[in-house]
């Protein structure tokens, strides 16, 4: 094995896309609060094509910065996403325990450790399973999101958050049916005199904000839609949510708002095919899934905490191959 200083740091390499970087660094996080980085791969041509194969002089294949990163390998590195798979491929090379996030697609022994999704088919001696999706969200988490934004303990209780995603192939839901859900939404708010705290994604259509404009105006709480509507509330919604109606779209939306205690429903979860649809039932299996019509009248429940179960395995398997 190729021997070279190493760094102490917990390195979390990801694209820059926000479900791979919020994976990577979440587990960086919980195996090193203090010592772990993030660094946003710059994939070059001709490597990028090929990722996560190894192709002749890759060490290229992220620019400069992940060049001088290489030439002093941090103890774990830890990725998300094709891009990734290469670079801790790479870090792997060079001594570092690598820890892949996804199915990469190619032999899981390419690896140290591979984390995937209970409803990905991939399975092997050093791929472990979890969840839902990898994710920051603790008690410490949701604190401080609720000091980060002291003034949403003033809107009317209940308050609920609505996470939207987009529609997907796997989970096409329409505009039309976003805008009869979230009618029926503000007429139980409205009923019960509570809030709501809705957040838009970069894949939200440009009509469904427009319409959550409009029909969200004369309820208390608020709408972001990106940067435009100032800073992004989504710590202090998930923190102060007493319920949370959130698209089925997203494993990642899903998985957070579950590691609140707050109930959750998931909307179009009925639209929701291929493999991706066992999440939905996992999670209602767990208790952690409440249908529509149970929503308001549920009580609190037990989080969902992938992430620190899934670090403490990491340091379980390759502690003692990687000391510290």
């Amino acid at each position: 094995m190729y021997e070279a200083k190493r760094s102490a740091a917990v390195l979390a390499l990801h694209d820059g896309r926000a479900g791979n970087a919020r994976q990577a660094e979440a587990l960086a996080r919980a195996l090193d609060p203090v010592a772990w980085r993030g660094l946003t791969l710059q994939p070059q041509a001709p490597w990028r094509w090929a990722a996560p194969r190894v192709w002749p002089g890759a060490g290229h294949a992220f620019g400069s910065t992940f060049g001088t990163e290489l030439g002093a390998p941090p103890r774990w590195a830890i990725g998300c996403g094709r891009q990734a798979a290469l670079a801790t491929r790479l870090m792997r090379a060079r001594g570092a325990a690598s820890v892949q996030i996804l199915d990469p697609r190619l032999d899981p022994r390419l690896w140290d450790l591979v984390v995937v999704p209970t409803h990905d088919r991939l399975r092997g001696d050093n791929v472990i399973s979890l969840l839902g999706s990898l994710n920051p969200v603790d008690d410490a988490w949701l604190a401080e999101g609720r000091a980060a934004f002291p003034t949403f303990a003033q809107l009317p209780a209940p308050r609920i958050a609505l996470l939207i995603g987009g529609p997907t192939a796997r989970t096409p839901w329409t505009t039309q049916a976003l805008q009869g859900l979230c009618t029926s939404l503000i007429e139980r708010v409205n009923a019960l005199g509570g809030s709501v705290l809705a957040t838009t994604s970069r894949r939200t259509p440009g009509e469904v904000g427009e319409f959550l404009h409009a029909r969200l105006r004369d309820v208390p709480g608020l709408l972001w839609r990106g940067d435009s509507d100032g800073i992004n509330p989504y710590a202090g919604l998930l923190g102060w949510a007493d319920r949370i109606v959130c698209t089925a779209d997203s494993s990642n939306l899903l998985s957070e708002a579950c590691a609140t205690s707050a109930p959750v429903t998931a909307a179009f979860a009925d639209r929701v095919g291929g493999r991706l649809q066992q999440l939905p039932q996992a999670l209602r299996d767990r208790g952690r899934l409440v249908d529509w019509d149970e929503l308001f009248d549920a009580g609190p429940a037990i989080p969902l905490r992938e992430t620190p179960r899934i670090a403490a395995q990491v340091r379980e398997r390759l502690g003692e191959l990687f000391p510290g």
